[in-house]
């Protein structure tokens, strides 16, 4: 089992734009710039996909469920319709309690609320031997990041300039990052890393 941090970026690192709104989840930054390789050339980047949805539990920040703030006054059920592509378990990192959420297909979000590292305790016991997921968006990616809990990192490389938004790296401090597979297609360059730590984490 690998813990498999995997996201969408620009080539100035950025992940998302702010202000995101439910007619806008990505904020400032327009839904193409950093993920046409999936919706427009699915097929050619197929190989990806299923490994990005491969996973036996996921992680991803609230912001990455939704755009509601605060308590949870809405019956907000994520992004993806009815049936969300994850099929396995997700945990939401939120300072908002939540019952569970069961979709079609297989997909459960979980609400946490004591952390990143029981956030992914949970995973782990969900995943069996499948790899886990850290799923965005880019704060909660780097959160993990930073706190040395990533065995691979997997980008998908956009070849557009954002100028503004969240950086995915910001912060983060020093990771060697060994080269696994490097693979470019028409919209995209995939990117896959083995994460080394200087202080051995």
């Amino acid at each position: 089992m690998s813990v498999v941090a995997t996201m969408s970026i620009s080539l100035d690192n950025i992940g998302t734009g702010l202000h995101q709104t439910e007619e806008r989840p990505f904020g400032d930054v327009p839904e193409d710039a950093l993920h046409r390789w999936m919706f427009d050339a699915p097929q050619e980047n197929q190989p990806e996909i299923d490994a990005i949805l491969g996973a036996g539990a996921y992680v991803m920040g609230r912001n990455m469920f939704g755009p509601v703030r605060g308590e949870w006054d809405r019956d907000w059920r994520g992004w993806w319709g009815p049936n969300p592509p994850y099929h396995a378990p997700v945990f939401v990192l939120t300072h908002y309690p939540h019952d569970p959420i069961e979709m079609e297909g297989g997909t459960t979000f979980h609400f946490v609320t004591d952390g990143i590292h029981a956030a992914l305790d949970r995973a782990r016991e969900a995943a069996g031997d499948l790899n886990i997921h850290i799923a965005g968006g880019p704060t909660t990616t780097n959160a993990y990041l930073a706190a040395g809990l990533v065995d691979e990192l997997a980008l998908q490389i956009s070849p557009v300039v954002l100028g503004e938004g969240i950086r995915l790296l910001d912060g983060v401090g020093r990771l060697d990052l060994e080269p696994i597979a490097i693979r470019p297609t028409s919209l995209v360059t995939h990117a896959r890393y083995r994460v080394r730590y200087p202080d051995g984490a």
